[in-house]
């Protein structure tokens, strides 16, 4: 009788307690779970071997709560947020090196064209191990680029680890990076146009690439080769303006985010500063973000050619978040979308053409070598005798690149490519 008593009074218990609601049960939780963090942080305080102010505390929290969600996602100080916002203009102190933590290092996403760290030999794909012979892992990316900056003219020992090389160590000179974003040149009546990073100077930049090479040229444009190897991105903007300007019609690009209320679309608006003729957009491992943004939107369009190797692979984007006085966070908020429903991330832009970039070995060697009309002797053709030049382009002049372009195997074939179709053109037109 007893058991049943006891029994009965805790099924009344049961009955009389409230039922929570889930949203009540995950309050509940989230105060239980802040209330872990705040004995771990007072026991800290109290007993880890060195004193740690509360402002590193809180700030050592917050970085690791951002840091795992994705490589991506970080905080910044006020310090960091102030030399982030000076990037975004084009101008920054440090090594001009674009960076990604992976499996506890700093792998290199690109360096920045004329930066130390590019004169200095760093490579994309690059793992950086240690600084100044200080192990990296263990860091997070914050730390390990607040390291990386310092007073200019002072050295920094970073240590490489490349694939099927031994690791070994680079001295890099700090220096102020003031980026270029564009440079352009002409080769042999083609528009070169190298994009280096996507900040506030590259929209601008670029009218002022195309227009000069217009000038140049004139109606002997064969169309325009836009190098985007090696550039690791930036402003989303940036990147739908150039894509804009060889797009005139139909979507660049769309971001979509945790709700279905936060995607956007970004279109393109009439006009082609490329005035139609043929464009080849050259990208490779370092290409990441912003330059898939435009290599995609391009390729989607079937408005350029892509040519090199399969590009980075990052479909994220990142929103700044100002937290008054204390910095900002960077937070991964959006995946972005080309055109056609693609999403780049972790698969990246495949080449419409795959051409790997060769040494310079390789390069000499897929040149020709001694012909017929090299060797002592050897008849003239009748056709020079009658007037007649053969060794000329449609246009009557010779091939003629610039040094840089002969020892670049990839933006000499995508020269080789818009001479190609210009003289498919002309025939079709004739």
């Amino acid at each position: 009788m007893r058991k049943y008593l006891i029994t009965a009074s805790a099924a009344a218990l049961l009955i009389a307690l409230p039922q929570l609601s889930p949203a009540q049960e995950n309050a509940s939780d989230t105060y239980r779970q802040l209330k872990l963090f705040s004995e771990v942080f007072e026991r800290v305080r109290a007993d880890y071997v060195e004193e740690v102010s509360d402002q590193q505390l809180i700030e050592y929290a917050i970085q690791g709560m951002l840091s795992t969600l994705d490589p991506h996602s970080s905080y910044l100080n006020a310090d960091s947020f102030g030399d982030m916002r000076v990037q975004t203009k084009g101008e920054f102190g440090g090594l001009g090196i674009e960076v990604t933590m992976e499996n506890g290092f700093i792998k290199v996403v690109s360096p920045i064209d004329e930066t130390p760290a590019a004169k200095a030999g760093v490579k994309p794909g690059d793992y950086i191990t240690h600084l100044d012979g200080e192990p990296i892992l263990g860091l997070s990316l914050n730390e390990a680029v607040e390291k990386m900056r310092g007073p200019v003219n002072t050295d920094l020992t970073v240590t490489i680890r490349r694939e099927n090389e031994e690791p070994f160590d680079l001295t890099i000179t700090r220096d102020v990076i003031k980026i270029q974003s564009v440079r352009n040149r002409v080769e042999d009546n083609v528009g070169y146009v190298r994009i280096t990073t996507f900040n506030q100077q590259t929209m601008p930049g670029l009218e002022k690439a195309m227009q000069e090479i217009k000038a140049e040229v004139g109606d002997q444009l064969r169309g325009y080769v836009v190098d985007l190897r090696n550039n690791p991105g930036g402003l989303l903007d940036q990147a739908v303006d150039v894509s804009d300007a060889f797009i005139d019609q139909g979507e660049i690009v769309s971001t979509r985010g945790r709700q279905t209320d936060d995607a956007q679309r970004f279109n393109a608006t009439p006009g082609d500063l490329a005035d139609g003729l043929p464009v080849i957009v050259l990208i490779n491992g370092g290409s990441a973000s912003a330059s898939e943004i435009v290599a995609g939107a391009l390729q989607d369009h079937r408005r350029a050619i892509i040519m090199g190797t399969k590009s980075f692979g990052k479909g994220s984007v990142q929103t700044i978040i100002p937290l008054g006085l204390s910095g900002a966070m960077r937070l991964t908020t959006a995946r972005y979308f080309t055109p056609s429903g693609r999403s780049i991330q972790a698969l990246g832009i495949d080449p419409d053409i795959l051409v790997e970039q060769a040494t310079v070995e390789q390069a000499a060697a897929a040149r020709p070598g001694r012909r017929e009309a090299d060797l002592p002797g050897a008849l003239a053709n009748p056709n020079e005798q009658n007037g007649i030049d053969e060794g000329t382009t449609p246009e009557g002049e010779a091939h003629n690149l610039s040094e840089a372009a002969e020892q670049d195997y990839q933006l000499a074939r995508a020269i080789d490519l818009l001479r190609g179709l210009a003289l498919y053109n002309q025939r079709v037109v004739n």
